[in-house]
């Protein structure tokens, strides 16, 4: 698909189930890292990890820093291209498509991890959860509405340290008032819950800079677990 945003052409790669089961079918979000493309980055296979879901892997621009391909990750940044590129989709998805709006979620590698935290801070009310992959947070963005999160991350990260990664989680763990200590929920895993309030998650593997094996896989069992109330 592709939508006209300001002066760009925007492009997309679209996976849809077939036919959506009563009430809408859910809406998966995918920002690819930097100087990636769509095409590659449909290869985390989410569509078919979730095939009952809507998958959008979106495209991002040339970065003004090194004409990389990539995402915004602080509001105001590039005009808002990639804030209006989710707004302007997400119109024409629904018409396109028999969208739950209870069930929207974004998801992204390293900087489309960023983003997805931006949209977060930027979009609260569209999303039901997110989930970044190897990201951290910048000093601008804000986390204001609790938000269930999963945040995968490697150890031994070299792009993005692990130390701002684990800022990022520590932020939404403000975010959520998931202050206590948190519970195991499997090898690297490890869940953190308010007394109300939505969940953080992490899933923390011994890799580096990657989107490991079986990433996918866990996004979607944590997308399925949470919806909008309203």
């Amino acid at each position: 698909m592709t939508w006209k945003v300001d002066a760009d052409t925007r492009r997309a790669i679209v996976y849809a189930p077939a036919k959506s089961a009563g009430g809408g079918a859910p809406l998966v979000l995918s920002f690819h890292g930097h100087g990636d493309n769509m095409q590659n980055f449909q290869h985390t296979d989410m569509h078919l990890v979730w095939p009952e879901a809507i998958v959008v892997y979106f495209e991002g621009l040339p970065s003004r820093r090194d004409g990389l391909s990539g995402w915004q990750v602080e509001t105001g940044q590039d005009e808002d291209r990639d804030l209006k590129l989710v707004d302007a989709a997400l119109t024409s998805l629904r018409k396109r498509f028999d969208v739950d709006d209870r069930r929207i979620y974004s998801t992204g590698f390293s900087n489309g991890a960023n983003f997805t935290y931006l949209l977060w801070a930027a979009r609260p009310a569209v999303f039901a959860a997110f989930a970044p992959v190897a990201a951290r947070l910048r000093p601008s963005v804000r986390l204001t509405q609790p938000k269930p999160l999963l945040h995968v991350a490697g150890r031994q990260d070299q792009q993005i340290p692990f130390v701002d990664q684990e800022a990022a989680i520590d932020a939404a763990r403000r975010a959520d008032g998931a202050s206590g200590k948190g519970a195991s929920c499997g090898s690297g895993c490890t869940v953190y819950r308010p007394a109300s309030g939505p969940p953080v998650m992490t899933w923390i593997h011994a890799g580096g800079h990657e989107y490991s094996p079986g990433t996918s896989e866990r996004i979607a069992k944590f997308f399925l677990e949470h919806r909008l109330e309203h």
